[in-house]
């Protein structure tokens, strides 16, 4: 069949604008086709749009040949456009629905569909990511993007409240942040060049200029994992204060946290409702326990990591049985911390740096950086890198104050404030081994 174009009409209601006192009214609606009935004497359908749904109802003895002929054709998900006057209905959804004047099918949509929209017909996940764009039609995968984006907005809203400036750092780089293992080269004309790891050594440079900067922004990890919270693309939400130690970042930190939950319980009771996650807003201050304590308490519990080994998945996992909600672990060895993370004066072998973890997943890491140049050679030689590699950094770090920060992953964030098991759930398009499309 011949589609229809938009012509001259525009939506001039979304569907949870439609509403009994309305009743009489013409309106426009425009959305997708999600379920068509046919009872005889009366032909239903239900459109959806960013507002939700409402049922158009066409009887047939008060309806145009030409509007049951339009609903005849319908597929599930089809692109409708539909001019109707509002009436009163008890037995329809919000006891509110639209009668059809005239139809406008703006694409249809072929059949079969590869996933239920409806979500009557479970799909595994890969099935689900493969047809993503018909997945972020169901209501959950829709709640937690809608969740995602009030959290980030909050964020946002709390950094420039705090005096933080957004920046933009490269996403191309020359050399690596921390180390050269879990970089992805890149071809950049004559030569190879690296997508970032971290806006890290910028943002430092950049405290010397602004003080106090943010960015949002993706980062690349080159790393082999194949779980359920490791992806190789990610968001990071990253901060670099002047003037600043350890403690005073994690301060922001749990007062950012403490917002961003709080607002999203705020901001999206149904979302939450949909997902039938109950969120907890957590208290401060939050519990501090240094690495030592950390592996004290999971040798009690069976569980052994040697001093100066990062902590695996199941320790992190235990520990957040043994705590629950939001934690930091701090004073981490300095051996397995990057080279910019200052070292305790009063134990060197210690460092300046933290981990915030949420139950048993690790949100955020930071710490108070070295912003003397000698003091930054020395790291970087010690830990077998070569400062000719860092040369531009070094020489861009001229009389940069006294700085500490943190970076906090949105997408582990996203997962915190829904409940989701997978960090795939929480990213509209994930990249990781063995994903490289959609």
């Amino acid at each position: 069949m011949q589609l229809d174009d938009l012509g001259e009409w525009r939506r001039t209601h979304l569907s949870c604008e439609v509403k009994a006192e309305l009743a009489g009214e013409e309106v426009i609606v425009m959305g997708n086709v999600t379920d068509i009935r046919d009872l005889g004497g009366i032909k239903f359908f239900l459109l959806r749009d960013i507002g939700g749904t409402v049922q158009i109802t066409a009887p047939k003895s008060s309806v145009s040949a030409n509007v049951l002929e339009k609903i005849d054709s319908l597929t599930r998900e089809s692109v409708v456009a539909v001019r109707g006057k509002i009436t009163t209905a008890k037995q329809a959804p919000r006891g509110v629905e639209i009668v059809p004047l005239e139809i406008k099918i703006l694409n249809l949509a072929k059949t079969p569909l590869p996933l239920d929209p409806m979500g009557r017909v479970k799909a595994d996940l890969d099935t689900r990511l493969d047809a993503r764009s018909l997945d972020l039609r169901r209501p959950k995968p829709a709640a937690i993007f809608k969740i995602r984006h009030h959290a980030l907005q909050s964020a946002r809203e709390f950094l420039l409240s705090r005096g933080f400036m957004e920046v933009n750092t490269p996403k191309i780089v020359a050399s690596a942040t921390e180390s050269g293992a879990a970089l992805f080269p890149i071809s950049y004309f004559e030569r190879e060049a690296f997508l970032s790891q971290s806006p890290q050594l910028y943002k430092e440079v950049l405290t010397g200029c602004f003080e106090r900067v943010f960015e949002v922004g993706p980062i690349f990890r080159a790393e082999e994992h194949d779980t359920s919270r490791h992806l190789n693309e990610a968001i990071s939400i990253d901060i670099e204060m002047a003037f600043a130690t350890a403690e005073d970042v994690m301060c922001t930190l749990e007062d950012l946290i403490v917002r961003v939950f709080s607002e999203v319980k705020r901001r999206c009771a149904e979302e939450l409702k949909i997902l039938e996650h109950e969120l907890e807003v957590p208290k401060k201050p939050f519990p501090r326990l240094t690495y030592d304590e950390a592996l004290e308490e999971l040798e009690k519990r069976g569980v052994k990591v040697p001093w100066g080994k990062d902590l695996p998945t199941p320790a992190e996992r235990k520990l957040g049985e043994i705590i629950g909600g939001a934690y930091f672990v701090i004073d981490w060895p300095t051996e397995i911390k990057p080279f910019y993370i200052h070292p305790k004066k009063e134990n060197p072998k210690l460092c300046e740096a933290f981990d915030l973890m949420f139950e048993g997943l690790e949100l955020a890491s930071g710490g108070t950086r070295i912003h003397r140049e000698e003091l930054l050679v020395k790291q970087l030689k010690q830990k077998g890198l070569n400062p000719r590699n860092f040369e531009s950094h070094l020489k861009n770090m001229i009389a940069v104050p006294p700085h500490a920060g943190w970076g906090l992953g949105l997408d582990r964030l996203t997962m915190a404030l829904t409940g989701a098991d997978n960090i795939r759930e929480v990213v509209l398009f994930p990249r990781d081994r063995r994903r490289l499309t959609p």
